[in-house]
């Protein structure tokens, strides 16, 4: 009944620039919502309509008994809010319903969780050197730990991406299609040497013609789902009981970058960050850290002086 509104706001979605990820979650987020209210005229659509789904957001809960996240609730009203904001802009609605609608409030102070170089260490060490999936895998932990770099940039890494003599990578698909090139540390250098050079010949033999830099047996780049698992693999044999992923060692290159005195403005460049508010989150993991040493190494911190009552 609205492919044709759907269509043309994923059409606008595009000319804003918006990322593959972005566009394919706000239509299929305003689509469900569409299905949800069924009115025949989508200027029918009222805030208390919006309201209503809202609240039926927050009671929904799975074959498991969970809950969405407020993080699932708050890009589910974000999708439909850009999509009416679309619809007036275009003069499909006179009315915005869903303008003073408000998304639940993320909790942006929570400090992200990071590893410590040690137990970069021991996951970089597990894959096996000896067989070509094993040179891939340490390359692509090498990377994530040495750039920070993003899981979905990491998948569209070609191989003229990176550059081994000026020791860089270049990322072209970031967030909003931004370019930005990145140190790549020696060690990191060395295994794409190694991976470039002895590995990938033999993983693109299936289709020679692929620019993608990481690939599968099949020739194909290497899906979210296995390079998960792949690291889900690793940091259970290196017995490491943190929960690990992509993002794990973006936070923790962000951090070990800051701790050992990177300045921020370098690290949000490497990051990719728009605004410098969205790296200065990895500060206080910092302040955490300084904190935990003070309580443990002052002397005023195990004096058992008792404090005189006013």
């Amino acid at each position: 009944m609205y492919s044709d509104l759907l269509e043309r706001f994923k059409e606008h979605l595009h000319v804003l620039n918006r990322s593959p990820a972005t566009i394919s979650a706000y239509t299929k987020h305003t689509e469900l919502f569409l299905k949800a209210v069924s009115v025949e005229d989508i200027r029918q659509v009222t805030t208390t309509m919006i309201e209503f789904w809202i609240n039926d957001l927050y009671d929904y809960r799975n074959a498991q008994n969970q809950p969405y996240s407020v993080a699932t609730i708050g890009i589910k009203i974000r999708s439909i809010k850009r999509f009416f904001e679309f619809l007036e802009k275009a003069n499909a609605i006179f009315i915005d319903p869903a303008e003073f609608v408000t998304e639940p409030k993320l909790n942006k102070n929570k400090i992200k969780p990071t590893l410590t170089a040690k137990e970069v260490r021991l996951i970089l060490d597990q894959p096996n050197l000896g067989t070509l999936t094993g040179i891939r895998d340490r390359t692509v932990l090498e990377t994530f730990y040495s750039t920070g770099i993003r899981v979905n940039e990491l998948q569209s890494l070609t191989i003229y991406d990176v550059d081994v003599q000026t020791c860089t990578v270049k990322i072209k698909k970031g967030k909003g299609y931004k370019t930005r090139v990145v140190p790549l540390g020696k060690h990191a250098v060395k295994f794409f040497k190694e991976y470039i050079s002895k590995v990938r010949p033999t993983l693109s033999k299936e289709d020679k013609t692929t620019r993608i830099l990481f690939l599968n047996q099949y020739s194909k780049p290497l899906s979210k789902q296995v390079i998960a698992t792949m690291l889900k693999r690793y940091v259970k044999a290196a017995k490491i009981k943190k929960k690990v992923t992509a993002h794990t060692f973006r936070h923790t290159f962000a951090t070990l970058s800051i701790k050992n005195g990177a300045d921020l403005r370098a690290v949000q460049k490497m990051l990719g960050h728009e605004d410098l508010k969205t790296t200065q989150v990895y500060i206080r993991s910092l302040v955490q850290d300084i904190k935990k040493v003070h309580q443990k190494t002052h002397p005023r911190e195990k004096d058992k002086e008792r404090i005189p009552t006013p």
